[in-house]
């Protein structure tokens, strides 16, 4: 028997979710991202879904983009911490990649480049992570224009998730000045700001979060958004015992049970990618009703609190998050983003695809 852990990419999601993008955003151009594997949904997958939708591909690396190119995505893509050696300019250019560029040791390589390699000049406008200060820019653009080069100008918002953050605005007017004396299209917003800061949209949106369904909000779940959560996380019990009140469930006594009670074992753990710290009290869906993981996650196995669900038997279906039980909940339980978890099931458990 197949083990049952499974992940399940709901792809007509990811396209609506991509049109709530459209719709917030009518007068740009979108460049989805899907780095760390499309967030953990397929990276392969998630292109070949948005191709004639998505006007461009955002990613981490040359070995993703190499990657997309293999599977026949013509798009453009882009480079998002641009190239990590010099050695790497000339496959972007043999790709026809696009790249970000955001520290003086990639200006000079790509000075260079004889090919007409796009180019996204990325602006610290206060987050402090990547990119060139405001007084720098103008001594990149000039040392990167020439050979007819494609130049734009880009910059990462530190705190669009937070409602009303003032950072936000600081950020905005310290990018609007750093490249006012210059052409160029322009992007700033993540899901984030597609969602809540219009005055950020410019000429190229960049959602990430949002195409997979997923709020970027703490406390909000993506359907109040009207977005379509794109992946379930599935499993289902391999066994169920009685365990008397007071007994012990799992590794270090981690859950004393209150009364006599009855326990599910999921096949799903920390070696499929369920957070180790969700522990007693994360949702849990079991044969379509909810309840919660007791005790700690072990590497193959979960257990639960079946006594919601009294009349539970093995190979019982098991709902981790999904549409039934949004991710955003699970991860407060397990005091993480919704991010990460997505990213994790990368690890072991089946894939399997609806249209």
């Amino acid at each position: 028997m197949t083990r049952p852990a499974r992940v399940i990419v709901n792809i007509s999601a990811v396209k609506a979710n991509l049109q709530v993008v459209r719709r917030c955003a009518p007068h740009t151009r979108v460049m989805a991202i899907i780095k760390a594997d499309g967030y953990g949904h397929g990276i392969a997958r998630i292109a070949g879904a948005l191709e004639h939708q998505a006007d461009a591909f955002g990613v981490a690396s040359l070995d993703e983009a190499l990657a997309l190119r293999k599977a026949g995505i013509a798009r453009s893509i882009v480079l998002l911490e641009g190239p990590f050696t010099a050695n790497e300019v000339g496959e972007i250019a043999a790709s026809g990649l696009e790249t970000v560029v955001h520290t003086h040791d990639q200006v000079g390589p790509l000075s260079d480049a004889r090919a007409n390699i796009a180019l996204w000049i990325k602006i610290d406008s206060g987050m402090h992570r990547l990119g060139f200060s405001p007084p720098e820019v103008g001594a990149v653009v000039r040392q990167l224009r020439g050979r007819h080069r494609t130049i734009r100008f880009m910059t990462h918002l530190a705190s669009a998730h937070r409602e009303n953050d003032a950072s936000v605005a600081e950020q905005l007017q310290s990018f609007g000045s750093a490249v006012a004396a210059y052409g160029g299209e322009r992007s700033i917003a993540n899901s984030a700001a597609v969602l809540a800061w219009p005055a950020c949209h410019a000429h190229w949106v960049r959602p990430g979060l949002m195409l997979y369904g997923v709020s970027p909000f703490h406390g909000r779940c993506g359907v109040e958004y009207g977005l379509q959560p794109a992946m379930t996380v599935a499993s289902s019990l391999i066994s169920v015992r009685d365990v008397a009140a007071g007994g012990s469930v799992g590794y270090g006594k981690a859950y004393i049970c209150p009364e006599a009670m009855r326990v599910g074992v999921v096949a799903f753990g920390y070696g499929d990618g369920y957070p180790r710290q969700a522990a007693t009290g994360t949702p849990i869906n079991v044969a379509g009703v909810r309840t919660q993981v007791v005790g700690e996650a072990s590497m193959d196995m979960l257990t639960v609190d079946l006594r919601p669900i009294p009349e539970a038997a093995v190979g019982d279906p098991v709902i981790l998050w999904g549409p039934e039980l949004p991710v955003e909940e699970v991860a407060i339980s397990a005091q993480t983003i919704p991010y990460e978890l997505l990213c994790r099931v990368r690890m072991r458990a089946r894939y399997l695809e609806c249209v």
